[in-house]
């Protein structure tokens, strides 16, 4: 697999432009220990998320974001910058989301992402799901978070057959495209 990146700006990629074995580095977050606590205390309310104090006396000896948190960064940096803005048509899901070390204040957070797979539909031709593997990495380049994710695409409009404009993506069309083979 080749470092690579998109020749083609986020705001204007279909689905052609991911390009399976190629790899995407970009982003940087930086995450702060304000962010940490109210996230904590609203969706996540451990102590090792909400109290600095008391953080101390676990486990993870320090204020930790939730991986949640981390989660919903990782989805910012990549819809900022990997996902297109005019062609996704959203994903069935994520596979295997694992977190690997914990993220504390002050870390910054960016993201690697491997096109792993893509693959037109065969019964949607206008369309075409991308595998990614992602990554996310903290100042020290250690991957603190990974998981696979899948995206529906749209093709560039040229090669869009027209019959197929406006049609909507129903739960069987969308199984129908991820067993496609």
């Amino acid at each position: 697999m080749v470092p690579a990146s998109h020749s083609v700006p986020v705001e204007e990629r279909y689905f052609e432009d991911y390009v399976p074995g190629s790899i995407h580095e970009f982003g940087e977050i930086e995450i702060r220990q304000d962010e940490i606590i109210d996230f904590g205390k609203k969706f996540d309310p451990q102590v090792f998320h909400t109290d600095p104090e008391g953080a101390k006396a676990t486990i993870h000896g320090g204020l930790i974001a939730s991986g949640w948190h981390t989660a919903g960064l990782m989805m910012r940096l990549f819809v900022q910058h990997y996902l297109s803005g005019i062609a996704s048509l959203g994903s069935p899901g994520v596979d295997e989301l694992r977190w690997k070390k914990p993220v504390r204040p002050g870390d910054r957070l960016s993201l690697r992402v491997t096109v792993s797979q893509t693959r037109l539909s065969s019964s949607k031709p206008d369309r075409g799901i991308v595998h990614s593997f992602i990554e996310v990495l903290n100042q020290h380049g250690e991957i603190i978070m990974d998981m696979k994710a899948m995206n529906f695409l749209l093709c560039r409009p040229a090669k869009s057959a027209e019959k197929n404009k406006g049609q909507s993506l129903s739960r069987q069309n969308i199984e129908a495209i991820v067993n496609d083979t």
